[in-house]
């Protein structure tokens, strides 16, 4: 455990001295040593007095390392244009280090402490390398939104420690108390409720992604939106028995929810925008299965999660590589893209079916399990889960045709094809959203 914690930790004050691509192969290094890893987790392992870990965190440990350094790779500029690039490497890496500790804790005020520390290194990313002035109010948002709903988290932890006197993730198992009240409750999920973000507290999400830089947006949606599922998973334990009685309406809020996001997709100008949004919808299925605390539920809202975060941020780097050519993000402008870059069009085609929830993708296994466990709740949630499967579709099908096809807008001239930088970095998050699914029951043995 500590190995791969000092690995980054001694790597801190490298940043300064060394190549900027030379530190990225030495991120590649470390997600291949915790890959190598992996090979003993099986309930968990590593543990010791304030770290260890299990299958949930390993996933999403995995995750952490693998996004933060396909960062590195996407962020060329940063590095060409010499837009303080030595701190932009630094940042990232004390980010990872965040999530590192954040998933790597057993002690929930711990947990906690990191899930809130991480916001710093996103923040500064969104101010330093953002593109439009209004990055400043996106960063806000972010901040206070997050923050207001945790110090409620806050509280309860105190709460649980003044009535059981142990912190211990692990041990919570073991807590069966009915005298948490549903101020206890809100208290609890709150926090990873605006963190994931569920619908009505998700408008800090879109402002954050458009505003970032592909960094950010990479990070936000491949990490830093699981922390809130992660927190959930974590938590269930405590509140199981309140959770019977008052989950359901997260579950209506979330599908309900989903159905309006879907809409607000497909009028959606922003390439960015549109990405950003459609989070917010797969989201809202994680939530609703996780409600269900239900065994398909739980372990498919961990692939569901792990899915979105790769698909995502491929997406996300799709849309950063049209908007370095064309300078503008509006589909006005991003039109016959097959005729300008018709070697990408390959990889739109690849990652918007994933988005769907193509096979053989592990979206397709996460959706399967989550359909599952909410038509097991309640066969009614059948009507919401329709109509997100098709508008889920058909924003993707949107977002596909409109950037690929029909005339190209008459300002540009040039005809530029990908770099081989960009193919690797899309193919990095294409072959593990593709390949895991083969090794899909490592996803549902952690419970």
């Amino acid at each position: 455990m500590l190995k791969f914690l000092f690995f980054i930790i001694f790597m801190t004050p490298l940043c300064f001295f060394i190549n900027y691509w030379l530190f990225m192969l030495f991120l590649f290094l470390l997600s291949f040593l915790f890959l190598v890893e992996g090979y003993m987790v099986f309930s968990f392992c590593n543990i010791s007095y304030y770290f260890g870990y299990d299958i949930l965190s390993y996933g999403l440990i995995f995750l952490s390392i693998w996004i933060c350094s396909l960062m590195l790779l996407a962020s060329s500029s940063v590095y060409l244009n010499s837009n303080f690039n030595k701190y932009f490497v630094l940042c990232v890496l004390l980010l990872l280090l965040l999530l590192l500790f954040t998933f790597m804790t057993v002690n929930i005020f711990m947990f906690y402490f990191f899930f809130e520390s991480s916001l710093i290194p996103t923040f500064f990313l969104i101010l330093g390398w953002g593109y439009q002035p209004e990055r400043i109010q996106a960063g806000i948002y972010l901040l206070f939104y997050t923050l207001f709903a945790s110090l409620p988290l806050l509280l309860s932890i105190f709460n649980l420690y003044y009535s059981f006197d142990m912190l211990n993730m692990y041990m919570c198992y073991f807590i069966q108390d009915y005298s948490f009240g549903i101020f206890s409750y809100l208290a609890l999920m709150l926090a990873f409720l605006v963190k994931m973000p569920m619908f009505i507290f998700h408008l800090w999400l879109p402002k954050a992604h458009v505003e970032a830089p592909i960094s950010g947006s990479m990070i936000l949606a491949g990490v830093l939106l699981k922390l809130g599922g992660y927190g959930l998973l974590r938590m269930f334990s405590i509140v199981c028995y309140l959770g019977v009685k008052f989950n359901y309406i997260w579950i209506g809020i979330s599908l309900v929810g989903g159905i309006i996001i879907s809409l607000v997709c497909l009028y959606q100008v922003d390439l960015k925008s549109l990405i950003a949004y459609s989070s917010v919808c797969h989201m809202g299925i994680v939530i609703a299965g996780l409600m269900t605390m239900t065994y398909w539920g739980l372990n498919g809202s961990y692939m569901l999660m792990l899915a979105h975060g790769l698909c995502s941020s491929g997406l996300f780097c799709l849309a950063n590589i049209t908007y370095e050519r064309l300078g503008s993000r509006s589909f006005f402008i991003n039109k016959g893209l097959i005729n300008l870059m018709p070697s990408m069009c390959l990889w739109w085609f690849l990652l918007s079916s994933c988005n769907m929830a193509a096979p053989p993708s592990m979206n397709l296994l996460g959706e399967i399990s989550l359909l599952n466990s909410i038509l097991s709740w309640n066969y009614l949630t059948m009507i919401s889960i329709i109509f997100l499967s098709f508008f889920s579709a058909a924003y993707t099908l949107y977002m596909y045709s409109y950037t690929q096809h029909g005339k190209i807008y008459s300002l540009l001239y040039s005809c530029n094809s990908g770099y081989y930088r960009e193919y690797l970095l899309l193919l990095l998050h294409w072959m593990p959203l593709n390949y895991i699914i083969l090794k899909s029951e490592l996803f549902f043995n952690w419970l």
